[in-house]
């Protein structure tokens, strides 16, 4: 596959394909999105959303979960917060979530069954990281887009002038609904 991908790159930066995208670092629209890397939602999110390139800046994870007040979605939130001009977040949850009643020790068997040893696993657990919680899913969409609303609005270095909102979107035709009072 990676052959292909690296052809067609050739072929797109040899015919400046790449010029139609052109735009700079700063979201046109002042907002950051996080919302899950669901395959569906790759051109569905910015269409339904009517984002072209250049608009927003979109954070991607398994589930669309902010799950640490420092963890790299976090990072990426404060980074677009002071570095980028971003006065608005979205957290966009969506229906049909892989993640959603996901079992985190059907995961770790399935590490194991790919040669992971046991001792790696604990490693993880020796380092302070609850893999078990880490691993499982959400059991409700709406109250995992509340949950991570609830720590984005609480955290200690965002500031109150950013505005941030919860929806879920329909996977299958874009419309979003409130999953969180809004202010």
């Amino acid at each position: 596959m990676i052959e292909k991908i690296l052809d067609f790159n050739r072929t797109f930066v040899s015919e400046k394909k790449y010029e139609t995208y052109r735009t700079s670092k700063y979201p046109n629209k002042k907002v950051a999105i996080v919302t899950c890397m669901d395959t569906r939602l790759i051109e569905l999110l910015p269409a339904a959303l009517g984002l072209k390139n250049g608009d927003a800046k979109i954070i991607k994870n398994a589930g669309g979960i902010i799950s640490h007040p420092f963890g790299s979605g976090v990072r990426s939130l404060l980074v677009s917060i002071y570095e980028l001009n971003v006065n608005e977040i979205i957290v966009i949850g969506h229906t049909d979530c892989g993640i959603q009643h996901m079992d985190s020790e059907k995961i770790l068997d399935h590490m194991k069954q790919r040669g992971i040893p046991s001792e790696r696993i604990e490693l993880a657990r020796d380092f302070g990281v609850n893999i078990d919680a880490w691993l499982r899913g959400f059991e409700d969409v709406n109250t995992s887009v509340q949950n991570s609303v609830a720590l984005l609005r609480r955290h200690p270095l965002i500031p109150d002038d950013v505005s941030i909102y919860g929806y879920v979107m329909n996977s299958v035709t874009g419309e979003l609904t409130s999953a969180c009072d809004h202010y």
